[in-house]
């Protein structure tokens, strides 16, 4: 009997170590495979009851959180960090556009009307390099048929007089020492007068204007074509400096300019902006700022066009609190709100509705919408965000 009650006592020991391993086992699984702290901005907890993961795969589950598995991550390269509150400067979007900077770009112009001709080179076209003084084109003076026909029969006159001149003034010059020297000199001036305009009117019958490029560069524009006939200030090319443009923004508000300490254009990578200056006169009811626009590598040139729109993040003095992250780090869900991911477990990722600020191309700043110490998806969002 004795032997039969220590087997049973034994027995129940034994169920029961195996239990408390169990439940030490499972409660070391739930600390490792728990995020570090998935809590919305006011401490409270995301991952409300419920939401567990009942599903296995890639699949979004119906509290709107999604379940990749680990290879799918791997696969999807998404990669997470922690995100702790830091203090970041404070920033604006301005709308601006690329203007051509006045002392490294210019524009050509015919003085007068005519038909174009090809220059030494032929006709430049878009984005042909050229240098200043260069030869592009010629513009051939046309007159109307009245004032080309007058300009004839002066011509037609003063050779006239120019050959009666050079006869006169070579018979004086035979009978030199018998005629006086002063009617000799007479003679061969008025011939050279003569002769001269003459000459000055022949060319007008034939001019042709040439047009040479104002600086070094590349040709932005141009509308010209041979036998083209274009009138006084037609604008026939554009020709500027890539290394030098400008940005011209504008805004509503006079006291920015004042606020600006730094500048960048969203997604140009290598743009370095500086404030030039702000006008002091309203322009449809805004702001004009000027600024200037370099690459940071001198052999590189930037990726922009006269025209081309731009969106300018203008950096303040001050500062305001936040998270940083990776601009791709932010989505836009379903109703077009911006979201991050934060990861709740192993698996699991939850969306959480936030508001930002750019701080540059490649960075944002989160207001509004994340606690401390969430871990944050920040590569691989959007490919979360497609899950369905």
């Amino acid at each position: 009997m004795m032997s039969i009650l220590t087997r049973f006592n034994l027995h129940v020991n034994a169920a029961t170590l195996l239990k408390i391993l169990f439940a030490i086992l499972l409660s070391y699984a739930t600390v490792v495979t728990a995020s570090p702290g998935v809590h919305g901005p006011g401490g409270e907890h995301l991952d409300e009851p419920g939401g567990t993961v009942s599903a296995s795969g890639l699949v979004r589950l119906p509290d709107g959180s999604v379940n990749v598995p680990k290879m799918a991550q791997r696969r999807m390269g998404i990669r997470t960090q922690l995100a702790p509150e830091t203090e970041a400067a404070a920033t604006v979007e301005l709308s601006g556009r690329i203007i051509m900077d006045p002392n490294a770009g210019g524009r050509v112009q015919a003085a007068h009307g005519g038909r174009i001709e090809p220059g030494p080179r032929g006709l430049p076209v878009a984005g042909q390099t050229v240098k200043r003084g260069e030869i592009l084109a010629y513009v051939r003076h046309h007159a109307e048929p009245y004032a080309a026909g007058n300009q004839q029969a002066l011509l037609a006159e003063l050779q006239s007089q120019l050959k009666i001149a050079v006869l006169r003034a070579q018979r004086l010059e035979s009978l030199e020492g018998t005629v006086p020297r002063k009617e000799i000199e007479s003679a061969r001036a008025e011939a050279q007068s003569l002769q001269q305009r003459e000459r000055s009117i022949s060319k007008s019958l034939v001019a042709r204007e040439a047009l040479v490029a104002p600086v070094s560069g590349f040709i932005a524009t141009t509308h010209a074509v041979t036998g083209q006939v274009v009138e006084a200030r037609d604008l026939l090319f554009e020709v500027v400096d890539p290394a030098r443009m400008l940005v011209e923004a504008t805004t509503a508000d006079p006291t920015l300019p004042g606020r600006v300490a730094d500048a960048k254009l969203q997604g140009v990578l290598g743009a370095q902006l500086k404030l030039l200056g702000a006008a002091r006169g309203l322009r449809d009811g805004l702001l004009p700022l000027t600024f200037s626009v370099r690459s940071e590598k001198i052999d590189i040139a930037l990726p922009l066009a006269i025209g081309q729109p731009v969106t300018v993040i203008a950096v303040f003095r001050e500062r305001t609190k936040g998270i940083v992250l990776p601009a791709q780090a932010v989505v836009r869900n379903a109703n077009n709100e911006p979201v991050v991911w934060i990861k709740s477990s192993a698996e699991r990722y939850l969306p959480q509705p936030v508001q930002f600020r750019p701080l540059d191309a490649q960075t944002v700043v989160v207001t509004q919408g994340l606690g401390a110490d969430n871990r944050i998806v920040i590569q691989g969002a959007p490919l979360i965000a497609q899950i369905r």
